[in-house]
């Protein structure tokens, strides 16, 4: 017979023990994160303050300040938890081909936004429960609040700005952090209720949870960027379940926020018919 080379799950973990609790409380403090953090951000919703400020000097403070909390947050998830590396799924597969395999990946999940998009469309306007314009119209008014997070005027003008933004905060700031919180709360879902989440399937069942948390803490960005992230969360998930490794992941989160950054200026440029 042939084996299959697909990763699988690992085995059952043990019924919890009386420490139990501290499983819980990751719960109820560190699962619901972006939700915390999406709530604060709709103070500034209305504001033309980027949070990630506009001049590179501040964003290196906002993002060590992002990656100080997060990392107190992790660092006492892990100490309540004590998972292993299986079960946060950071095992590093074959690094040679790691960024080939996670450019291609941010690839699929643009191509895969755009299909979805389109069949969504299509099929509201065939059924005739609305129209071309309608759906126009719709994403005009709603259409993510990017200025909300970035400063396009810095990426446009301001150099550092703008590579801190391709790399630093697309690969760590977003990327890692992003990925180590779903793995994280997947992990989480399979302590709390292993005869659930602990197959393969039961997996891709959290990871649709948890990313429909990642899309609603997205709530400052409005409702199209909501719906967006928590897709992209889908099939963000479905890789580092699929390889059995948060890296996959991580490289793609980063590619594909890189080239949404990196295009962002040109989009402004033509929206705004500047010169």
């Amino acid at each position: 017979m042939i084996e299959s080379h697909i990763p699988q799950p690992p085995p059952l973990p043990p019924p919890l023990p009386v420490e139990g609790f501290r499983v819980w409380a990751l719960l109820f403090f560190f699962v619901p994160m972006p939700l915390i953090f999406g709530l604060l951000g709709l103070g500034r919703q209305r504001s033309r303050h980027a949070a990630l400020s506009d001049n590179w000097q501040q964003l290196l403070m906002v993002c060590a300040f992002e990656v100080v909390v997060f990392g107190a947050f992790f660092g006492l998830a892990v100490w309540l938890s004590k998972p292993t590396k299986d079960q946060l799924l950071l095992r590093y597969p074959r690094p040679w081909h790691l960024f080939l395999l996670g450019a291609g990946y941010s690839i699929g999940i643009r191509l895969s936004l755009a299909i979805m998009a389109g069949v969504v469309a299509a099929t509201l306007i065939l059924t005739h429960m609305t129209t071309l314009e309608e759906i126009q119209a719709f994403s005009t008014v709603n259409k993510p609040d990017i200025e909300a997070v970035v400063s396009i005027k810095a990426l446009k003008n301001d150099p550092i700005y703008y590579w801190l933004t391709l790399t630093f905060v697309s690969f760590v700031v977003a990327g890692l952090r992003e990925e180590l919180w779903r793995a994280t709360s997947i992990a989480t879902l399979r302590r709390l209720w292993p005869s659930v989440f602990a197959s393969r399937k039961g997996e891709y069942v959290a990871v649709v949870l948890t990313s429909i948390v990642f899309g609603i803490g997205h709530i400052p960005q409005g409702a199209i960027a909501v719906v967006g992230t928590a897709a992209i969360g889908v099939l963000l998930g479905c890789i580092m379940v699929f390889h059995r490794s948060i890296w996959p992941a991580v490289i793609a989160h980063g590619f594909f926020d890189a080239t949404s950054f990196a295009l962002l200026p040109l989009i402004a440029h033509k929206l705004q018919g500047s010169p």
